[in-house]
């Protein structure tokens, strides 16, 4: 499973990127998001692109919290499918973290696109409700299979990295489809991506700082298992 991206990019720069019409809260940089904290998400709301903070991972009621749809479950899951066809969303991201394991020893990687650009990952949205009946807006990462480059460091699933054609269709409210939707749900080619050591602090959730994105030299990246 992803458990650790980065969203580091100036606001105009977002805007630009990801067409965004609104913004509806004090946007900020994140180089280190983990499961259960705030993240910018964009939805389309009457035609508009909205960027929002939701929280990272879905509190459902049979366990513990689901950061990852995994789209080969999706289809069984009614739950699932229902936010598929009426809440979907989009995860702004520029890098993934993960750990690369050999023998007794790992590091930590970041996985970017080679161009160190922005891209878009499926998502999927919910608003549950507290005992007070408080809202808290929360929003799942949907997984397709893993490419060559993340196989390295995830068996088998990585995020839906959406292309701009693709995710111009996943926003699109009129689109309803189950499976015109879950089409669009492709691995990403790992022509365009690539790895580099990252920090070891990464693995603390409070660590959220340009630190985290910056390139270590693998002598000192390594932790013990």
């Amino acid at each position: 499973m992803c458990q650790r991206f980065s969203m580091a990019a100036d606001l105009p720069v977002v805007l630009d990127h990801f067409q965004v019409d609104r913004v509806m809260y004090y946007y900020r940089n994140r180089y280190n998001i983990s499961p259960t904290q705030s993240t910018p998400v964009i939805l389309q709301q009457n035609g508009e692109r909205v960027l929002d903070e939701f929280r990272w991972g879905f509190i459902p009621y049979w366990g513990k919290d689901a950061v990852n749809a995994d789209l080969k479950t999706v289809n069984d899951n009614p739950s699932y499918r229902k936010m598929i066809e009426r809440q979907r969303c989009v995860i702004p991201c520029n890098g993934f973290y993960y750990w690369k394991k050999e023998g007794k020893k790992m590091y930590p990687v970041r996985v970017v696109l080679k161009n160190r650009g922005m891209f878009g990952v499926a998502g999927l949205f919910e608003v549950w409700r507290d005992s007070r009946g408080e809202p808290l807006r929360t929003f799942t990462m949907v997984m397709t299979d893993a490419n060559r480059l993340i196989g390295d460091y995830e068996e088998s699933r990585m995020p839906a990295i959406l292309p701009e054609e693709a995710m111009k269709d996943w926003l699109n409210e009129k689109n309803t489809a189950f499976y015109s939707l879950s089409s669009l749900l492709q691995t990403y080619s790992d022509d365009n991506m690539e790895a580099y050591p990252v920090t070891p602090l990464i693995g603390n959730d409070h660590h959220d700082n340009s630190e985290c994105i910056r390139e270590m030299d693998l002598r000192t990246a390594w932790v013990k298992q």
